[in-house]
């Protein structure tokens, strides 16, 4: 089924600030006390600073960020929306309206939140602006997303960056793009402990309409490529939610660490096809499988680059397609589920390319389908997935679309 999304629109009601708060409260104009039941968000109330932060699809370039590759990602039209305002206890209070959770902690010195584990990310954001000597203060914020929970479509950075946004609004911080995305990394490399690469982050941050973002993961530079005409962008949840915090990825990591350690190389981007077979003796049959991914995909991603210069959608749908079974042959981070929708996908008049999206381990997959046919080929795709497996797959239709504001 194809499932439209409605932003929730927040009413707010008038309230009172004192001291540096009703200065900030004054300039962000209306401000208002919290419409959640029982308000969670404390005595102090809510403002209404708003900021926005999108999820991001993976177009080409698999698992290449940690090892200093490139990758082609597009922000999309769906995201993470945060509302709040300063309070003056020195509590940070955060509201989830779409999981209908909060999490009241103190400003310094709170810990890990155990039971609730999406808050991480967010407090990853506040603790990694404090360790770096930003100036804060106590705030509530309430958080309501549009983007499927566990697809890989980077719920998790895009509540970084929205939260990161807010905060900038919030203090009044100048922080330039690159450097605000590389502290939303550092909170969840460090406080959620997730040994994520940049580029989550940099496509939430440097996304633009109907452009796709080409990320050089060791320069750090970003460059937008206009993405084509008359194609659409299909997502499609598995239904086999993706989980990021695991063993799984932090093995792939070291094990691609392992392989370039072994043939001399700083990274596998350092690395060429043909290099990696003269020294295939070097590696076990497992480094190599993971470092003939990594390498085939950064390689994808520089041929992807010149086809959508030319609009060659075809020659870049079928290094999607290339691109899916090496992470099913070679990386093995795809599941039967994603090897399914890929398969009926190929085999789905319309559809120029196919792949799993993100890191893999279940969520979605991203497909480049023609514009014109799209929301058959969604039905399509559904209706075969379900007959074959027994399971109801959601399909969302995307724009690309810009990023955090």
């Amino acid at each position: 089924m194809i499932i439209v999304f409605k932003m929730i629109k927040l009413i707010w009601s008038s309230c009172r600030f004192s001291g540096p708060a009703a200065a900030i409260a004054r300039e962000a104009g209306n401000c208002g006390a919290c419409p959640l039941a029982g308000g969670r968000l404390g005595k102090s109330g809510v403002q209404s600073i708003m900021a926005h932060a999108p999820g991001r699809v993976e177009l080409l370039g698999n698992h290449t960020d940690y090892n200093e590759g490139l990758v082609l990602s597009a922000a999309i039209d769906r995201g993470v929306t945060v509302h709040g305002g300063p309070r003056t206890d020195g509590r940070v209070v955060l509201a989830s309206l779409t999981l209908e959770k909060s999490v009241d902690v103190p400003l310094r010195g709170f810990a890990k939140q155990e039971e609730e584990s999406w808050a991480n990310y967010p407090l990853g954001v506040v603790w990694v602006f404090g360790k770096r000597g930003y100036e804060l203060g106590g705030f509530a914020m309430e958080v309501v997303s549009d983007l499927p929970i566990g697809a890989g479509l980077s719920s998790s950075a895009a509540l970084e960056v929205a939260t990161a946004t807010f905060l900038k609004k919030l203090f009044r911080w100048q922080i330039e793009p690159l450097e605000l995305a590389k502290l939303c990394r550092q909170g969840e490399n460090e406080f959620v402990e997730v040994n994520c690469g940049l580029l989550d982050q940099v496509s939430s941050v440097f996304g633009k309409r109907n452009c796709a973002i080409f990320l050089d993961c060791r320069q750090e530079t970003v460059e937008t490529v206009p993405f084509p005409d008359e194609v659409a962008l299909l997502i499609t949840h598995s239904g086999v939610k993706h989980e990021l915090v695991g063993g799984e990825y932090n093995e792939r990591r070291e094990q691609c660490f392992s392989a370039a350690k072994k043939m001399g190389a700083r990274a596998l981007r350092d690395v060429t096809s043909a290099e990696l077979e003269a020294a295939r003796e070097k590696l076990s049959g497992l480094e190599y499988r993971r470092a003939a991914h990594v390498v085939g995909e950064i390689e994808r991603v520089s041929q992807g680059i010149e086809l959508l210069r030319t609009a060659n959608v075809r020659g870049f749908g079928e290094l999607m397609f290339a691109s899916h079974e090496s992470s099913r042959t070679n990386f093995e981070n795809s599941t039967a589920e994603l090897d399914a929708l890929v398969r009926i996908a190929r085999q789905e008049r319309g559809v120029y390319g196919s792949r799993l999206t993100g890191g893999g381990f279940g969520g979605a997959t991203v497909s480049l389908i023609k514009a014109g046919e799209a929301r058959q080929i969604a039905k399509n795709i559904g209706k075969k997935y379900r007959e074959e497996t027994g399971i109801e797959c959601q399909t969302y239709l995307c724009e690309i679309d810009d990023g955090a504001r």
